[in-house]
This record gives C-alpha cells, structure tokens and sequence, in this order.
C-alpha cells in the first residue's frame, strides 16, 4: 500500500489544434487544481493540473501547447512533439492522450489525430464544440468515428462542467501503466503520406459526418463588417478607444477603496509603532512603494479583462489580419502581429514569439521594436500621471478625456515602432519577401465566464508576485539607500538628500534637468530599470521620505503640486520610449546569441526617449 501511495501519478496530456477548445476541457477537469509557469528555457505557457475522478483515483493533466501537425514549424508545435516523445529534459512521457478536435472542423483536425494514431499512444478522441456543430446542422456519428479510428470518441462541450462527464468516465477506467522512455519514433511526412491522410480523411467524413455546411454563416455575415477594407479598422479603432475608456470610468471606485485602505493601515501602523527604523522602513519604505503600485490593479484587471474577452470571442485573429497589410508596408513580416500584440502585455513572450518569423532581417527587426509595443507595466505609470494632471471631464459626447489620453499614448507607441520598422526597412534593405500571415479564423462565440475568472486571476497572481518579490526587494532597497547616511548635526532639508540616493539623484538631475525632470524622478529611474511599475512605488518612498511624512495614499495629489504640466508631459514621452527593463535586454541577449542588438536596442530606445522628452519638454513650457 505504502508503495502504492508513493507511485507516480498517471500524466494525461491535452493534445489538439489551436482554437479547438482545448484549455477549456483543461479548466473544467482541473479547476483551480492548476499552476501555470513557462518550460524551461522558452517562453511558452506550461499549464498542468490535477483531477480527481468519482471513483477517487487522481491523476495529472497537461494542457500541451495547440498543434497541427507532428512535423514542427512553430516553438509549440516543437514543445508539444518533443513531450509526446518523451525526449524533453524535465518533462515525463505522458501515459495517456486525450485528443481534443473541434466538432464544427473536423477535417483539419482529423489529420492530427491520424498521426497520433501513428504513434502508437493509447488515446481518446473528444469530439468537442458539438453543440456549436449541431447549431450549425453538422451531425457527426460519435460511434462511427470511433470504429472508424479504432479509439474511442467522446462528445464534449469544454465550456460547461456536464459537458465532459463521459471523458471523466473513461479516464476513470481505462488502466494506465506508467510509461519510460522514448513514447516513439516519428518520421516526416512524405507527399504520399500527407495524400493518404488526406484520402482517409475524406472517406471518414463521408461515413461518419461532419464535412460542414455550404453557405453563409452567422461568421461570414459578422466578417463581411469586421474584415471590411474600411469599416474594419475603424471597427478596430472604436473597440480599442472604448477599452481605454473604460481602464479609467470603471476603476475609479476600487482604486479609491484601495487608497483608502492603505491609508487606514498606514495610520494605524504609524500609531501603534514608536519613532524608529523600523517604523520608517515599514512605512516610509515598503507602504509608500508597494502602496503607490498596488492602487493600480484594478485598472490593470481592466485591461486584461477586455483582453481575454477579445480573444476568447474570436475577435483578435480577425485584428491580426486587419493589420497585416499595414505592417507589411512598413517592411514586417505579417507573422509579425501576433509577437507584436503579445508585447502589450509583455514585451519578453513578445520577443521569443519572434521564433515563429522564419526571415532572420524580419524577426530581427521584429525583436529590436517589440519594446515599443506599450506593455501592462506602463500603465501604473500614465495612470498617476494621467490621474495628477488631465482632469476628469467629459468630452466630445460622453467620453473620458483621461481615456482620450491614456489611448492617445498606446497610439503612439504603436506609432513609434512602425517609424522604427520603416527606417529599419530603408537602412537595411527589403525584407526577404513578405510572407502571406496564414491564421485560422475561428467562429465567434460568447467567451467563457469560467475561462475569463481564471484568465483574470492568473493575471492578479501574476501581478501580486511581482509586487511581493521585485518590487518589495527594490523598496527595501531604495529605502535604504535613501535613508543612509544620515544627515549631519545641525543640516537643515531633508534627511533624503544627504544620502547616498540623495547624492545619486542631484547628480542625475543635470543630466535630465534638459527635460524638465527633478531628483525626485531621477532617483526614482534607476530601480525602474528592473521593471518600469518599480518607478511608481520609487516615486512613493522617495516623496514619503522627502515630506517627512506618509504619503503612500496621497501621491498623486503631491505630484500635481510639485510637477509643473511640461514636466508631466516629458515623463509621459519618455516612457512611451525608454525601455526600461534589463529582463527585455538580457531576453534579446538570449535570443541573438550576441551582446550587439541589447546594447543597439538600448542605445536607441534611450536616445529616442530624451528626444522624446525633450521635444515635449520644451513645446509644453512654449504653449504654457
């Protein structure tokens, strides 16, 4: 019993195309049974979790990144083969596979599921979206297919819990060995495969269903408006203006709760605490800082919420194509999009994405504008300073002239790396071609609430363990620093500015006072360089320390009095450009094999970004 209790788990893998509803499946067996990190060495989401069936048996499940084929073009598609191998270090061959297909196009996942079969891997097939297939009038004989397959096959609908009750059955009986070693051996297609497979594929839907319908359909008819050549990108346009409308309408109320609750707790702290180090660590250094980060949550919710929305509905690839023709004429791959868009959250994934573009110049140029892409650790910083200096007033029918601006500066970011794109284009010649972005098109569909919930709480985690390592580690830090050495007897000012960040910061507020920034700001840049939020909760312990007083709850009013309008403005400029991240430069190192582009990208960003300010810098306090 003892060495029952200490075997391995049995590992079920989740192999499918993408879009074929597959993380759903995953969601609904796991629950928050689930823990998602990158496989080592890339930068593509692992997510593995646990079941327990009805007859109490447990087992692992993992979610494989989506693939077509066995034969890999893409980093997932390598990942997703190389584990059903068992040939990746750190990873064990899975004992069981569950094929997830989408009922509404099964004659492209067929062609998965064949070379599975190949393999030799005991497996089921889940015929899932069946529901979106009989709305659609396509009826596939579930039995059929699977005498057909020789595996069985399960009707699923990966978005409701009843929907995957007969897959949990067969997981729960079927037995499954523990397996070691290599799972296989596999071989590329040869023509006269990939024409077979394409022969059996026909026959089966010819006998079991599922060929889809001839004419138009609901997808067509919406695509007919979203695809349009004008209607389309203004469609694009609106939706993308009225998700920055609401960052700022709808998360007043919860950032004035948080305010108010880190102001509480500050008092309460500063009451029951006596005059010491301690006290001003706790609340001149890690509340000031993580305090001044922390309020921004909800907007950042905000964001992602759309985000997951946009893509859960099949709405994004459609962006992708409105796009493409528009990156292709300043000299990107079309393949570049989706890196691209993967950089409004992060520009690191954004980077490895680039693996996908198989031009060398085109993912080059792709990587060396990726940080140009406004990515979610700006929008701490534009909100305090949208928040301090544009007023909340109502323009031009109902919309939030913070919202106007907070789109205004992701406009220009996107802006920005097109410019850079098209230099680039001219200085270093054309492109190897464009190549055609091939993507596929699903069908529109409510998104998920389920999906969205854990989506948004894995962005929350995400969040919150960076406010609890990086930026609590740097608070510490600059507090420190801002802290010693004391001030002589007798010195009159700020204790701050006979430290050793004191020192720092005057020596740096030569070098920026060009660009209207003061040694608060500067001092505040240099942790910002770990990560760009880290400068908000800087600006909070170096004003707490600055004052005298806590300000953790009151900054954004303390900079509107100190900062003139042109400095606000300047600092809005520069961080549309500088990079700020060394975990982008080192990930650019890694993925060019060389110091030279890291250090190119840094050199320019930062020169762009004093240009930058200094234009606005100067322009403003002329119009002021």
């Amino acid at each position: 019993m003892d060495a029952a209790r200490s075997a391995p788990l049995p590992l079920i893998a989740l192999v499918g195309n993408p879009n074929c509803g597959k993380t759903a499946l995953f969601n609904i067996l796991t629950g928050s049974r689930q823990k998602v990190a990158n496989y080592a060495g890339v930068t593509v989401e692992r997510k593995e979790g646990s079941h327990l069936t009805s007859s109490g048996r447990r087992i692992r499940v993992l979610d494989l990144p989506g693939a077509y084929s066995l034969d890999p073009l893409t980093p997932d598609e390598q990942i997703t083969t190389d584990v059903l191998f068992g040939r990746r270090a750190g990873e064990t061959a899975p004992d069981f596979v569950v094929c997830v297909t989408d009922a509404t196009n099964l004659r492209q996942n067929l062609r998965l599921v064949l070379s599975l079969k190949r393999l030799g891997l005991p497996m089921v097939v889940a015929l899932n979206m069946t529901d979106m297939a009989r709305r659609k009038g396509i009826v596939i004989d579930a039995d059929r297919l699977a005498s057909e397959l020789g595996v069985p096959v399960v009707e699923t609908v990966g978005v409701k819990t009843h929907g995957v009750r007969e897959l949990i059955q067969v997981l729960d009986v079927t037995p499954m060995p523990r397996r070691c070693g290599t799972t296989g051996s596999w071989q590329p297609l040869s023509a006269a495969d990939i024409e077979l497979d394409q022969s059996e594929v026909r026959r089966i839907l010819g006998v079991v269903g599922g060929a889809g319908l001839d004419g138009v359909t609901f997808s067509d008819r919406l695509d007919a408006l979203v695809l349009h050549p004008f209607l389309g990108p203004a469609i694009l346009a609106l939706i993308l203006f009225l998700v920055f409308q609401a960052v700022f309408a709808w998360a007043q109320w919860p950032m004035d709760a948080i305010k108010l609750g880190v102001a509480s707790f500050g008092d309460w702290l500063g009451a029951a605490l006596p005059q010491s180090l301690l006290r001003g660590l706790l609340i001149d250094g890690i509340l000031a800082g993580i305090g001044s980060v922390l309020v921004f949550l909800p907007q950042i919710i905000i964001l992602f919420f759309f985000i997951l929305i946009l893509e859960d509905s099949g709405y994004l690839p459609r962006a992708a194509f409105l796009l493409d023709r528009v990156m292709g004429s300043v000299g990107l791959s079309g393949r570049a999009f989706i890196p691209l868009l993967s950089s409004f959250a992060c520009a690191i994934p954004g980077i490895m994405a680039t693996r996908t573009i198989q031009n060398p110049r085109d993912r080059l140029a792709t990587i060396m504008i990726a940080p140009l892409m406004t990515c979610s650790a700006r929008l701490p910083v534009y909100a305090l300073i949208i928040g301090a200096f544009i007023p909340r007033r109502v323009v031009w029918g109902g919309l939030e002239l913070q919202g106007v601006v907070l789109f205004a500066l992701y406009i220009a970011g996107v802006a920005g790396a097109m410019a850079v794109a098209f230099v680039l284009k001219l200085t270093t010649g054309k492109s190897g071609g464009l190549q055609a972005l091939m993507l596929e098109l699903p069908a529109y569909h409510w998104p998920n609430l389920r999906n969205l919930g854990i989506g948004l709480w894995q962005r929350v985690e995400i969040f919150l363990s960076r406010v609890a390592t990086i930026i609590l580690a740097l608070m510490v830090i600059l507090w420190a620093l801002s802290t010693f050495p004391a001030p002589p007897p007798g010195a009159t000012g700020p204790a701050i500015q006979y430290s050793i960040a004191g020192h720092l910061g005057a020596w740096l507020a030569v070098l920026f006072k060009p660009i209207g920034f003061n040694w608060q700001i500067s001092i505040a840049l240099v942790p910002g360089l770990a990560a760009r939020e880290v400068a908000v909760g800087a600006l909070g312990t170096v004003y707490a320390l600055s004052a005298g007083n806590d300000v953790s709850s009151a900054l954004t009013p303390l900079i509107a009095q100190s900062w003139s309008l042109p400095t606000a403005l300047s600092l809005l400029a520069w961080y549309v450009f500088a990079p700020q991240c060394l975990s982008t430069l080192a990930t650019v190192k890694r993925e060019t094999n060389s110091w030279r582009y890291p250090i190119i990208m840094a050199a320019y960003l930062f020169a762009l970004a004093y240009l930058g300010s200094w234009i606005t810098f100067r322009v403003a306090t002329a119009l002021a």
